[in-house]
């Protein structure tokens, strides 16, 4: 139900610094900064600044040493390929006075690597195998770039490969474990991460109310919003899990009591499909989509799910009227009276997807996703979502933003969250939506 995080009594700081052109200039977005921060934060250290910096000798240089005397933990990310503008090792390198040695078991890895996958080995791939005398390595089974580990004076730098799940698996694998070896007084955190979906943050915050008398004593609460829905992160600090535990059970109760219904996953990393796919394989039923403005998407978010094949039968991405008449059979006379975007081409598209496949359920998504097309009766972010479900036909309309992905994304979570509710006999529909039944 809930997560631990280890901190010191004393808050470690912690630098987090990125390298490379294509981040300051956005043509990679730096997923690096964020994971690493969410991690040494779950580890109960400070992040107290964050960088990113190009491929420049002279300010990596700066950057790193200036963060070697002011924090207790640096980690830093890229240029460690294989490519001329990949200069970190050489200057960490010359930060600590080392030279570079070549590590034979970094060497028979990339070897490996190129022999299996049929490439021709060349020196600049070798020289990635070359690492400072004075780190410890530490060995990427991912990648072809190790990542490098450093003591200077109680503050500890790691170097890692930019690739994000290389980092990603470094982070995990070696230098989370080696600070929590080097970090011994530790304290207890627990974290609760609810994630509620079918509510907007403004309305879930007034309908949970003042939290002042909760929130003391090491206890706290905030609200992570994204276009998905809003997760609320409960925390509390003890001496043991336990007392933290202890310390977190009156507002636990108390948010739960306020959003109960809105709250689908106790853990953070958990999504809406994954639980509706686990209500469906409960109760042993099967569903079927059909598609228009989602694009596929909708079936794309609950094939993402190991073991969907179970209660997953089949969708239909029908963009065209032609191909909704086509494919589901929706009444060419509906669409020409009522428009693509409406209640009844949305009803006969949910329940003609279930006959068609033989699915206990039926979902379909018809709309004006954006940025153009919209009318007056018919703004951009109009969409209708169909159900064919415990033998009702009913659909659901709303108007979402101007931005078109952003409604794609807000469409399949309304269709989620409906079923879910559903299944489960929660009475209220997401956003206060109102069913129209055939």
């Amino acid at each position: 139900m809930f997560s631990k995080t280890l901190f010191s009594m004393r808050m470690k700081r912690a630098h987090i610094i990125s390298i490379g052109n294509e981040l300051l200039i956005g043509d990679t977005i730096n997923t690096n900064a964020a994971f690493i921060g969410q991690t040494l934060t779950h580890l109960g250290v400070a992040i107290e600044q964050v960088f990113t910096i190009p491929d420049d000798y002279s300010l990596i240089k700066r950057r790193i040493s200036s963060s070697l005397e002011h924090a207790d933990v640096t980690i830093v990310t890229g240029g460690l390929g294989p490519t001329h503008d990949d200069i970190t090792k050489k200057v960490v390198s010359e930060i600590f006075g080392s030279k570079l040695v070549q590590n034979e078991r970094v060497l028979n890895h990339i070897k490996k690597i190129f022999f299996d996958r049929g490439f021709t080995l060349s020196p600049s791939n070798i020289e990635q195998a070359a690492v400072p005398d004075v780190c410890d390595v530490l060995y990427n089974e991912q990648g072809t770039a190790p990542g490098m580990w450093f003591e200077k004076e109680n503050h500890y730098l790691a170097v890692l490969p930019g690739v994000p799940y290389e980092m990603k698996y470094l982070m995990e694998k070696r230098v989370i474990p080696k600070l929590k070896s080097l970090y011994t007084d530790l304290n207890i955190r627990v974290t609760d991460y609810l994630k509620t979906a079918g509510i907007p943050e403004s309305t879930l915050s007034d309908l949970i109310g003042n939290l002042e008398e909760y929130t003391n004593n090491g206890v706290g609460v905030a609200y992570l919003p994204n276009p998905g829905g809003v997760t609320i992160r409960l925390s509390a600090d003890g001496t043991t899990a336990e007392q933290a535990e202890k310390k977190l059970l009156k507002l636990r109760k108390m948010v739960y009591k306020k959003s109960g219904d809105f709250i689908f996953a106790k853990q953070r990393d958990k999504n809406l499909a994954e639980v509706v796919g686990a209500i469906l394989s409960e109760k042993k039923l099967t569903l079927a989509v059909a598609e228009s403005c989602t694009g596929g998407m909708l079936a794309n978010e609950l094939t993402n799910i190991t073991g969907s094949s179970a209660y997953m039968l089949g969708g239909v991405v029908a963009y065209s009227n032609s191909a909704k008449s086509a494919m589901l059979s929706v009444d060419a006379e509906l669409i020409n009276q009522f428009g693509a975007v409406s209640k009844p081409v949305a009803l006969e598209m949910a329940k003609n997807a279930a006959q068609k496949f033989g699915a206990d359920i039926g979902i379909s998504t018809t709309g004006i996703a954006g940025p153009g097309g919209g009318t007056a009766e018919k703004p951009v972010g109009t969409v209708w979502i169909g159900f064919y479900l415990e033998g009702e036909n009913f659909a659901l309309k709303t108007v979402f933003t101007n931005n078109r992905l952003v409604n794609k994304q807000r469409t399949v979570m309304v269709a989620l969250e409906t079923v879910r509710r559903r299944l489960l006999g929660i009475k209220t529909y997401p956003y206060e939506l109102k069913p129209h039944f055939s």
